[in-house]
């Protein structure tokens, strides 16, 4: 049952170890937003673990990956009604004290998301050296695709409004979601802004990306941003303003 207007989704795979702390912290720095943990497809206790930590749990018969998982929170957050919708990794990256300015940047900018930038002002977990020079590229890419400014086009730390929330409600990319949405979003009108955050380090798991990939990687999701910033407009969910 919604008790908040804002709601806080947190995509999990096998974070068990970690889930419960990162809720907690949630909980204490953002006392007036709901949770949902999405559990998409995890063989250990994440489930069970979320659960006993007093969130909302949504488990998922298989693994969707990230791009599922997370269009799975936005499809509970529109047919729940909520009129913001936050994303927040089960892994204890994202530090939820970041939100007050992202909320601040969402009621006050005029954008319908709002990306958590950790290289604004370069402060807390930078993330490796091959791992910030591609994105880097992907950011240069979509500066130019986008014709505005982006710096960290693969943070997962994001608010968005009742726009976003209807459209990724709809329509969520699967391969490379935090990179696609950016181009998704843009194509369809809606405005998006980055403010600076810190992260930390990941507390716990492992990034799906392992050390042999990132050149594979980097040209696939090239390609599917391209791809994605040739689509026509399709989306017609109306939404409540």
């Amino acid at each position: 049952m919604r008790r908040s207007d804002l709601l806080i989704i947190v995509p999990a795979y096998n974070e068990a170890e970690g889930i419960r702390g990162v809720l907690t912290d949630i909980r204490r720095s953002i006392p007036d937003a709901d949770i949902v943990v999405v559990n998409d497809g995890s063989t250990d206790a994440t489930a069970f673990e979320a659960a006993a930590a007093g969130a909302a749990v949504i488990s998922l018969s298989c693994n969707l990956g990230i791009g599922g998982a997370v269009q799975t929170g936005y499809r509970y957050a529109a047919e729940q009604g909520y009129r913001y919708a936050a994303q927040m990794d089960g892994d204890g990256q994202h530090l939820p004290g970041e939100m007050g300015r992202m909320r601040l940047a969402l009621a006050h900018g005029g954008a319908d998301m709002v990306v958590g930038s950790r290289f604004l002002e370069r402060r807390g977990f930078q993330s490796s050296h091959a791992r910030r020079m591609g994105i880097a590229l992907l950011a240069g890419l979509l500066t130019r695709l986008l014709g505005r400014r982006v710096t960290d086009p693969t943070s997962g730390f994001r608010l968005c409004g009742p726009a976003a929330i209807a459209l990724f409600a709809s329509d969520y990319p699967t391969d490379y979601p935090e990179v696609e949405a950016l181009v998704q979003l843009d194509n369809e009108g809606l405005r998006c802004a980055e403010v600076p955050v810190v992260m930390r380090e990941r507390l716990t798991g492992k990034s799906s990306i392992s050390a042999f990939k990132p050149v594979y990687y980097m040209c696939k999701v090239t390609l599917a941003v391209l791809i994605a910033k040739t689509r026509k407009k399709k989306w017609s969910v109306r939404y409540e303003a």
